[in-house]
């Protein structure tokens, strides 16, 4: 089976969440069933400045739309076994220093990446890159940016060449839209979307609405996030099409690079360590993070981590307030790593200056960071307001630093709360409601655990560090979802 990812972004090229972790991560997984999965992802700038040696130049195609003719070219080269594709296009992958830009200028751009991912995957039939002719069986659209290609590929299947071509949409945050792009799409020549439920519920120019309709099948990441997007709370908007969609529908827990992401060989920590070890090596971590940002060197003392970004869905604005009462409570120190609405960071900022001694904040985005925030602190917070899934609390654990999270979505779902006894049961904390109090009671008490329960804090650890995130269970399951989609086409 032949499966073409169309994505807007893949680790490590270009990641500002979970949805380039997956994109970097699952297809590599599949291989491993004996899928022969394949990504195409625009060339931003960002990645023609850091990998433009390793890009291999493979073709050029002449793409036309309503209002001219493009060319597009081609780069090419294997991640992990896997070929990427990156599609090079003025003015709308062409350069810059950015990955996005404002709503507007990135609705057109990825209506027209959505077009061209289709006419590579045309040229590739042909050929054009140097082989025999590889042409994909399932086309795998992510999120808001390749919502479209499930309709690209519906109106495509005039043509006998692709009629028994499947397709599949993964939803990996249903916050974001791409919210009124009828003017975009009119510009691109698209052709009017005549879905009934999709035109009942006025959402014929939302991007993300017509993946939905005309997607074969659907996943989200998590199965207690698909079950929340049939409600208002959480399916912004969209929970009508869904239910409508419910068959289709499913959720799959997101899998970890589980080589890559492992203390016992993270080249980012100090002093590696494992299940069998790390009462007495992860420790020495916690020691060096505190020195390298000042704070006091005092393995006692419960160390809170925070790795995010800073936005409304993470839920810090109601988190701050909390973490204030407790760094004004107790001996407490906080290490915190993001970047994303300014008022956010700045009230984290002011953490920092008011509790100078025992808070560090860094606003910006740094992975060899984030990786010793989760070797070194005893705590992670988590305290979003909707979560699809979150590789944070994962890799957290993983690491052996306890997640404190909010009840939703995969958190919920990869989170066991603490029994509050001798730690048969648990491996983080968690807390429902959104509130500041929620937060500050949750901490205390994961605080007072790590004090004076200490053997069953560390039996909570080993359990976590010893879940299994990999990709396999994940991979069959999108495995089985490919065939349901293509059996549809192939009835």
């Amino acid at each position: 089976m032949n499966v073409l990812f169309v994505s807007a972004e893949m680790a490590p090229f270009a990641k500002t969440g979970g949805l380039g972790d997956v994109a970097g991560s699952l297809p590599r997984a599949l291989q491993a069933k004996g899928i022969d999965a394949r990504v195409v992802i625009p060339l931003y700038g960002p990645i023609k400045a850091r990998y433009g040696d390793d890009l291999r130049p493979l073709f050029t195609y002449q793409f036309s739309r309503r209002s001219g003719t493009a060319d597009v070219h081609v780069y090419g080269l294997k991640q992990d076994g896997v070929p990427v594709y990156f599609l090079e296009s003025w003015p709308f992958f062409s350069g810059g220093e950015y990955i996005y830009t404002d709503l507007n200028w990135d609705r057109e751009r990825f209506v027209f990446f959505s077009q061209a991912a289709m006419a590579l995957a045309w040229e590739l039939g042909l050929g054009r890159d140097g082989g025999e002719g590889w042409f994909p069986d399932v086309l795998h659209a992510h999120d808001w940016h390749t919502g479209l290609v499930p309709f690209l590929l519906h109106e495509a299947r005039r043509a006998p060449e692709w009629r028994d071509v499947a397709s599949v949409l993964t939803i990996h945050n249903m916050g974001y839209q791409g919210w009124e792009a009828g003017g975009y799409l009119w510009a691109a020549g698209v052709p009017g979307r005549h879905e009934p439920n999709l035109v009942y519920q006025d959402k014929t120019d939302n991007l993300l609405g017509i993946g939905i309709a005309y997607a074969d099948k659907l996943n989200t990441v998590s199965p207690r996030h698909a079950a929340e997007l049939h409600y208002p709370r959480f399916g912004e908007g969209l929970e009508g099409l869904i239910r409508v969609r419910d068959a289709d529908f499913t959720g799959i827990l997101n899998g970890l690079d589980m080589e890559r992401i492992d203390p016992a060989a993270d080249p980012a920590i100090d002093h590696p360590y494992d299940v069998s070890n790390f009462r007495t090596e992860r420790m020495k971590n916690k020691r060096a993070l505190q020195s390298a940002l000042g704070l006091e060197p005092d393995e006692s003392i419960p160390l809170i981590g925070i790795v995010s970004r800073l936005v409304d869905q993470k839920g810090f604005d109601f988190a701050i307030p909390g973490l204030r009462l407790v760094l004004a409570e107790t001996d407490a120190q906080l290490v915190a790593l993001g970047s994303g609405d300014f008022d956010l960071e700045t009230h984290l900022r002011t953490l920092e200056w008011d509790f100078n001694w025992k808070t560090r904040v860094m606003i910006g985005y740094n992975p060899a960071l984030s990786m010793r925030i989760y070797a070194g602190a005893d705590l992670v917070l988590v305290p979003s307001r909707y979560e699809p899934c979150g590789l944070t609390q994962m890799m957290s654990m993983r690491y052996g630093a306890l997640p404190v999270v909010r009840e939703t979505g995969g958190l919920a779902d990869t989170v066991e709360n603490y029994d509050g006894g001798s730690a048969d049961r648990g491996t983080g904390f968690t807390f429902l409601w959104e509130e500041d109090q929620a937060v500050r009671g949750t901490l205390r008490w994961a605080m007072n655990t790590f004090r004076t329960r200490r053997a069953a804090f560390e039996r909570m650890q080993e359990r976590a560090m010893r879940l299994d995130w990999s990709w396999d269970k994940p991979a069959r399951e999108y495995v089985a979802m490919y065939e349901k989609a293509l059996a549809i086409r192939r009835a």
